[in-house]
């Protein structure tokens, strides 16, 4: 399968990516990933990369494209993949289109995962991260709380509030979403390769999108 899945911060993307790659191979990709492993890797496009994030600028959309065209044509996108939050504006949506054209792949749905702003803030600012990098276990303080107060049950490391999970980074993020990548619904709805699904759960999401690529 290629799906490309749209939705808000909080909507549950990467839980949704990590199910439906599970059912057949295919591979979750998320651009955040993509740069981060090719300035690892100390590619000739990751080096181009870092020099833009050491300056603190934004990766430009040419230059991810590129990186987008590496990826894809990797062994293991053979099998399919999800792509995650990306594109995140039209004018990457109509780059990665010719994108596509000319590496003759063809997207089988655009998932759309709906989800209210106070589902979003009720999530996020619930949730807390495992401070150790080698760990990152999530926790929730309703749903999943740790069993010690403040300590992660997996390497007893503190467990923290990320700074762009608080009320005012949520509302200032979800704002940025609403500019940038809310018209990418419309702009997937007029090509009829939009699929709606109202996310109440990981599970709801999966099987609807299972159910649309049956068709």
């Amino acid at each position: 399968m290629k799906i490309i899945l749209l939705g808000s911060p909080g909507a549950g993307k990467g839980t949704v990516s990590k199910l439906l790659t599970a059912l057949d191979g295919s591979v979750h990709i998320s651009t955040g990933d993509i740069l981060r492993n090719a300035v690892k890797a100390g590619t000739p496009l990751g080096k181009k990369a870092k020099e833009y994030m050491d300056r603190g600028d934004l990766v430009p959309d040419s230059l991810i494209m590129d990186m987008m065209g590496e990826r894809l044509l990797e062994p293991d996108c053979a099998k399919g993949f999800v792509l995650d939050g990306f594109p995140r504006t039209i004018p990457q949506a109509e780059a990665l289109e010719k994108l596509l054209q000319k590496l003759h792949i063809t997207i089988d749905v655009v998932a759309n995962m709906e989800i209210s702003k106070q589902v979003v803030l009720d999530r996020l600012t619930t949730r807390r991260t495992c401070a150790n990098s080698a760990c990152q276990a999530i926790y929730n303080v309703k749903t999943m709380p740790t069993k010690v107060e403040g300590i992660c049950d997996k390497c007893g490391s503190p467990v923290i509030q990320r700074s762009d999970e608080t009320e005012e980074a949520i509302l200032n993020r979800l704002a940025t979403y609403n500019k940038q990548t809310a018209p990418l619904i419309d702009y997937y709805q007029k090509k009829g390769m939009l699929k709606t699904i109202e996310a109440t759960s990981s599970e709801t999401v999966v099987n609807e999108i299972k159910n649309s690529l049956k068709k």
